[in-house]
């Protein structure tokens, strides 16, 4: 087995995938005051630990010989929801820690048979993260969890994703900074809920083109919506292809352009 292999299918997310391709059936997983043994009891930890929260293998060093692995890796978990009760701390949806791990695997037939792992304390001697956006597997996912946080107006997530002097452009209204975003947000939501639907993302270091659908639901009567006025529960939408420009990580202006004139859709089951 090569942990190249290996740890870029962890770091797809598909626990199922992951033990059915790369762990025997009969596999030991040891670690601090647990021991796990086979597929199901290593499916159902693997669950139970990811449930709301994104685990992102970074190793650091690694020694291979034979049937033998030896990994430093740091760990780095981001909360898809508030996990409050998380085993290495409380988290906040967008929140994230590191932890350091030294594991030890031993495989046969080119799977692991048995693991070992011993951890540092939280954020102990750890590498620092990849910036936040960006092209690689991890960073496009962080991408979807911040447009899930937009749609979901989880005020206290979404603007982690922008530098401070972030621009934003919605038709002929420019929004300056991340808090003239969050201010305009704020009322629009009050009336009318945004959510979007990403088709199609391209990205690179310096920036990301999406294709989404913007799907406008108005909560009370919004008579003075633009682009059109809105009675409650009445939805419009349309594509729109944006422009998100990155500086360390973090989106620091927002250009969208209207493919056609936003039309009456049905409304998003999120609301």
């Amino acid at each position: 087995m090569r942990f190249a292999d290996y740890f870029d299918a962890f770091n797809r997310c598909d626990d199922a995938a992951l033990v059915r391709e790369f762990w025997t059936e009969d596999c030991v997983m040891d670690s601090a005051g647990r021991t796990i043994r086979g597929h199901d009891e290593l499916l159902a930890f693997l669950n139970w630990a990811h449930d709301g929260v994104r685990e992102i293998m970074r190793p650091q060093h690694v020694m291979e010989q034979g049937d033998r692995i030896f990994a430093e890796i740091d760990m780095d978990f981001v909360a898809t929801r508030d996990r409050p009760d998380f085993v290495f701390g409380p988290l906040k949806q967008g929140e994230y820690l590191t932890v350091k791990f030294f594991a030890f695997y031993r495989t046969v037939g080119g799977k692991v048979a048995h693991l070992k792992t011993m951890t540092w304390p939280v954020n102990d001697r750890v590498s620092k993260p990849e910036p936040r956006l960006g092209p690689s597997l991890e960073q496009r996912q962080a991408f979807y969890d911040y447009v899930k946080a937009f749609s979901d107006a989880r005020f206290d997530v979404f603007p982690q994703y922008y530098t401070e002097g972030v621009t934003c452009q919605i038709g002929p209204r420019t929004l300056v900074g991340r808090q003239g975003i969050v201010d305009f947000y704020k009322v629009m939501f009050e009336r009318v809920r945004e959510h979007i639907t990403v088709h199609k993302l391209i990205v690179d270091e310096g920036g990301m083109c999406a294709h989404i659908t913007s799907r406008f639901t108005a909560v009370e009567d919004a008579t003075d919506f633009e682009p059109m006025p809105l009675a409650k529960g009445a939805t419009i939408g349309g594509p729109l292809y944006v422009i998100y420009a990155l500086r360390d990580g973090k989106i620091c202006s927002i250009t969208a352009s209207r493919t056609k004139p936003f039309e009456a859709m049905p409304a998003p089951q999120t609301y």
